[in-house]
């Protein structure tokens, strides 16, 4: 059977070959379609495991939410001691190492095991998007130049032949030359943003807020609300010049963004004040350029590090390089004044998914209009006129990232679910992790839902440390489909705690060791989790590649 879903973009008849020497049909062991993190950590764990794997890109770079949506490492407060896949730590050095080898550090820095090149308060490794690029390419080089990768960039997919239960092949159009490829593989890992995968293979997923009665959860709605999602933000990159104007135009419906005002923000959306996530309580932050940090450390257990705007991500510190090195600092502006709250991308129309990305961008573009001409000042004055939009380091539409910030996908129905039940340290009584027998990993953030689609203000709920269950990768129904992003098996509640850097890509490493796992053993993935001794034989394949399965004693924030 093949699904081509309403929402899928146009597509063009096989035939001539691909441009650049790629056959229009290819086979292959794993195809992973998406290249975000998850997706890029499925293809090294399968590579490594010595399978050949296609990977897609619908963006011009690698990285997801790292690199191609421009947000820095969102991680926990142990992050440099445990925590993380090996991969993982490997990623994270060798950003480190980046800086070190091409950039000009003072020496102070240079010597600093623990670098922050950005000094940000969000996370103890701030840094550019371009530079994750580089490093993510690297761990594939020697794949590639082995031919055991291919990957297929940009591309996106718009058709999915199925028999049974089973996924035969993927159709991709590489975008440009309009030309589509078909993949056939023994495994089909979904790592897109969305869960794009999802409706084309016919997979069972929900959307939204499910209902109390379905999860459970004390802070789900009586009803469902497939359309009530956490809203996507269109992030951008800014440095200051002083004495330099480089005040934008303004969007032309600037004036409606600048007085919108959502009835629980307690000011309109383009200021410096709003709600405070873990209160509620309405916030006037600060933006400062060139504001300090001192001996401060990012530290999310203790503060959530966006008091000051200037420094909650900034992405370059220019106290960590040479004297005029740098005329500015840098910063990432992924703050709550630009997330979007009028739409969703999932299960709509293309023209309508089109349109509020649109729409996203002019209030990205608003705010920066703001920031530049109305933003109050120390001295009294009104505006910034030397913030400098770097479309230069994002290389996206109108000067913003590359691909908007997604934070909540389609989620595939699995054999486990995590549910608000197991994380909240209100509801269980302690801190103490959560634990499963089917581990493959762990993670660890607060419940950190922002404003959605359906009207609802943040939702941030203290959480306990987590192992990620091998249940919540296992689809229902389909044999071969694996997630490898934000569509494994959670909440609309618990996806709030998975969605960050680590859980993903530590997510997208245990997909594609699955499917190398059961390419092996000639196994399902849903008797790998059923069968104790298959299970406890891919739990030692994860630990002997550096997957951490459980937490040592530690209590959550």
């Amino acid at each position: 059977m093949t699904i081509t879903p309403r929402s899928s973009p146009p597509v063009h008849g096989l035939g001539a070959p691909v441009p650049g020497g790629v056959a229009d049909r290819l086979t292959t062991d794993v195809l992973v379609v998406g290249g975000g993190l998850g997706g890029v950590a499925a293809a090294l764990s399968a590579l490594e495991a010595g399978r050949r794997v296609v990977l897609s890109e619908e963006y011009a770079w690698l990285g997801g939410q790292l690199t191609s949506q421009g947000v820095p490492l969102d991680e926990h407060s142990w992050v440099e001691q445990f925590g993380v896949t090996a991969r993982y730590r490997r990623l994270r050095d060798g950003i480190r190492d980046y800086y070190r080898r091409c950039y000009p550090l003072t020496e102070e820095a240079r010597g600093e095991t623990a670098l922050n090149p950005g000094n940000g308060m969000v996370s103890r490794l701030c840094a550019e998007p371009a530079v994750g690029v580089a490093v993510l390419e690297a761990m594939l080089a020697p794949h590639r130049a082995a031919g055991r990768l291919q990957v297929l960039q940009p591309a996106v997919p718009v058709r999915a032949r199925t028999e049974g239960d089973r996924v035969r092949d993927v159709t991709l159009r590489l975008e440009g030359p309009g030309r589509e490829v078909t993949v056939a593989a023994d495994y089909v890992i979904d790592a897109t943003e969305l869960g794009d995968l999802l409706p084309l293979t016919g997979a069972e997923y929900v959307t939204g807020f499910e209902s109390r009665d379905q999860t459970g959860e004390p802070s789900a709605p009586e009803q469902a609300q497939p359309g009530n999602q956490q809203a996507f933000s269109w992030c951008f990159v800014v440095d200051h010049v002083e004495g330099e104007d480089h005040t934008i135009d303004p969007p032309h419906d600037y004036e409606q963004w600048r007085t919108k005002q959502p009835d629980y923000w307690g000011a309109p959306m383009l200021s410096l004040t709003g709600p405070d996530p873990r209160t509620l309580e309405t916030l006037t932050r600060t933006f400062t350029p060139h504001a300090q940090t001192a001996d401060q450390v990012a530290d999310q257990a203790q503060n959530p590090g966006d008091r000051e705007l200037w420094t909650f991500r900034r992405i370059l510190d220019r106290a960590n390089f040479r004297p005029g090195a740098y005329p500015s600092d840098v910063v990432l502006v992924n703050w709550p004044m630009i997330d979007y709250l009028d739409g969703t991308l999932v299960d709509v129309d293309p023209e309508e998914a089109l349109a509020h990305q649109a729409a996203a961008r002019r209030q990205s573009l608003s705010m920066l209009y703001w920031l530049q001409t109305e933003a109050p000042r120390a001295d009294g004055g009104k505006g910034f006129p030397g913030l400098r939009l770097r479309g230069d380091l994002t290389q996206g539409p109108d000067g913003l990232a590359m691909a908007p910030y997604i934070r909540e996908s389609r989620r595939l129905l699995t054999v486990g679910t995590v549910t608000e039940t197991d994380l909240s340290i209100e509801h269980k009584g302690h801190a103490r992790p959560f634990t499963t027998h089917d581990s493959v990993g762990v993670g660890m953030y607060r419940v950190d839902l922002h404003p959605s689609t359906g009207g609802d203000n943040y939702l941030d709920i203290a959480s306990t440390p987590f192992e990620i269950p091998l249940g919540i990768l296992v689809p229902r129904r389909l044999e071969n489909l694996l997630p490898a992003g934000k569509n494994v098996g959670t909440t609309h509640i618990t996806n709030g705690a998975f969605r960050l850097h680590p859980v993903e890509w530590n997510i997208g490493e245990a997909a594609g060791s699955l499917a190398a796992f059961c390419l092996e053993r000639a196994v399902t993935p849903r008797a790998v989790q059923a069968t104790d001794g298959l299970l406890t034989e891919f739990q030692s394949v994860l630990t002997n590649t550096g997957v951490e399965l459980h937490w040592p004693d530690v209590v959550g924030y």
